[in-house]
């Protein structure tokens, strides 16, 4: 092998094993409706356009889920995954290049604003906790059974509040999670977004009543009761927002 191949080879394994070793990033976009047509609007918009434009730039899997109960003003939340902050900062420019995608998305973008798609969409820019660095599938995900997605946000007082709300979680409340079958998809804190500083994660599981149970499990762990009577955690969280989610047809998480 010449020198230059060498080089070549090392700096390709040097890339590969820190993109391994890097947490994602994480899009969170939530539409805001007033009838069942805009969100009919945004699933098949994000089925037909958004997902396998996302899909292929690389961000994947995409969540695509609405609230559990139906109403003509449920919100429509919608995941993206991005291994790089380079990934994400340049999702539009690779859109605005895809022609497929331009001509999938052609008659969404088009639409009178006397017949609007939504009425608005926040976006929140998330970065993955190193104690769960990537989006894990829930067990349903491959035969899209029915399944039931708790999205939760923890809000906290100061900066300094937040990231030891994290470190809390890192120090052994995702492994807890797990072990007890929330069946964890993702967590993050929050780089950009509305109600800073804050984290947000998403655990799961096959309905309300067994989600309940596996919870259950979590507050009667001895790792969390230790956690949760240690001096240095406490005090880190200000406020829980909780929302039950389905997943739609354009979901493939």
């Amino acid at each position: 092998m010449s020198l230059r191949n060498l080089f070549l080879a090392v700096l390709f394994f040097v890339n590969a094993s820190q993109a391994a070793e890097s947490g994602q990033y994480y899009e969170l976009r939530v539409y805001t409706t007033k009838s069942e047509q805009q969100q009919q609007l945004i699933n098949d918009y994000w089925k037909d356009a958004g997902v396998p434009a996302y899909n292929r730039m690389g961000a994947q899997p995409i969540g695509v889920f609405t609230e559990l109960q139906d109403s003509p003003t449920n919100k429509i939340y919608v995941l993206i995954p991005f291994d790089s902050l380079e990934a994400f900062a340049g999702a539009a420019a690779k859109l605005a290049e895809d022609s497929a995608y331009q001509k999938a998305s052609e008659s969404f973008m088009s639409l009178p604003k006397t017949n609007a798609p939504y009425e608005r969409f926040d976006s929140s820019l998330l970065s993955a906790f190193s104690g769960m660095k990537k989006l894990q599938l829930p067990p349903s995900s491959a035969e899209k059974k029915p399944w039931v997605f708790e999205l939760r946000t923890y809000t906290s007082r100061t900066e300094a509040k937040g990231i030891n709300k994290v470190e809390m979680f890192n120090a052994g409340e995702i492994q807890v999670m797990k072990e007890v079958g929330l069946s964890p998809v993702f967590f993050a804190q929050a780089i950009v977004g509305s109600q800073l500083p804050s984290l947000t994660y998403m655990v799961s599981g096959e309905n309300q009543e067994e989600h309940k149970k596996h919870f259950g499990g979590f507050g009667s762990s001895p790792i969390w009761k230790k956690l949760s009577a240690d001096p240095q955690y406490k005090d880190n969280v200000a406020k829980i927002i909780s929302v039950f989610l389905k997943r739609t047809p354009a979901s493939q998480i």
